[in-house]
């Protein structure tokens, strides 16, 4: 009887622990630190096992900045022959150096003259609005035709028959170089060659025996001459001395100015200087 109850109540004890226990769950282990892993305890390896770890949702890399291939700068030539290869590729910057570009190609290359102007301050390249062409009155003693030049005032008028005259400014001799007399056109050229005289190589002797006519001969676009006399009233490549006195006598005229005075005047024009 005894037996019975013995064999009873261990049954009831072992029944109970199977009711406690949760349906497949690992039966504890009497060795520490089995599941654990680095600092974790055995208790927070359970809770992981139970409860799955949140991930945060990573975001999207931004994408990537599209490459860009560098502008490559080639030198007109290499200061020092490298011997080209590898050492070159060092010593020149990391970038390929070109080979330079024939002499003769910048040379000829022609040059604009708005570079030469450029160069020039701007207060030096203006030009008063006085000396812009324009029609004023006239009442002076000369005949329609003729050309008046005032050297004082850098005007040059072209008398017209109804009391008016058409007014340009010009650029004189400076001081030593102003003249004054009456002369007779007797030649016009477009784009006229320059042959300094000898008078103006003597006193400068770097300029060119002659010099070809175009938008850098300081002729300019057009030139009347006048008689045997060492003068004339022509173009300048230089419009922003108009109104001083800069020249070794000639009358300067901006390029529009004596295009439309050369229109106008025919040879034989009598040309008044005072």
């Amino acid at each position: 009887m005894h037996r019975l109850v013995f064999l009873a109540l261990m049954a009831s004890a072992i029944g109970g622990t199977a009711a406690l226990t949760p349906a497949g769950a690992e039966p504890l282990s009497l060795q520490p630190n089995r599941y654990n892993y680095g600092d974790r305890s055995d208790d927070n390896w359970m809770a992981q096992r139970r409860a799955p770890a949140y991930i945060a949702p990573q975001a999207a890399p931004a994408p990537a900045a599209p490459f860009v291939e560098p502008a490559v700068r080639y030198a007109a030539a290499p200061p020092v022959d490298l011997g080209g290869g590898f050492i070159e590729f060092l010593f020149g910057g990391g970038r390929p150096m070109a080979p330079p570009r024939p002499q003769s190609e910048v040379l000829l290359r022609p040059q604009p003259q708005a570079i030469h102007e450029a160069a020039i301050a701007p207060q030096q390249r203006a030009i008063d609005p006085k000396y812009l062409k324009q029609v004023v009155p006239y009442a002076g003693p000369h005949a329609p035709g003729t050309i008046v030049i005032d050297t004082p005032n850098r005007f040059l008028y072209l008398v017209q028959d109804n009391g008016t005259a058409i007014r340009y400014g010009i650029g004189v001799g400076r001081p030593g170089f102003t003249w004054s007399g009456e002369k007779t056109v007797t030649a016009k050229k477009e784009w006229p060659d320059w042959v300094p005289p000898p008078e103006m190589l003597q006193r400068q002797p770097d300029l060119p025996t002659w010099m070809a006519g175009g938008p850098q001969n300081p002729l300019g676009a057009r030139a009347l001459y006048l008689g045997s006399s060492l003068y004339r009233i022509h173009g300048s490549n230089e419009p922003w001395t108009i109104g001083q006195a800069v020249s070794s006598g000639c009358i300067r005229m901006r390029n529009e100015d004596v295009i439309d005075l050369y229109d106008r005047v025919k040879v034989g024009t009598k040309v008044v200087v005072i």
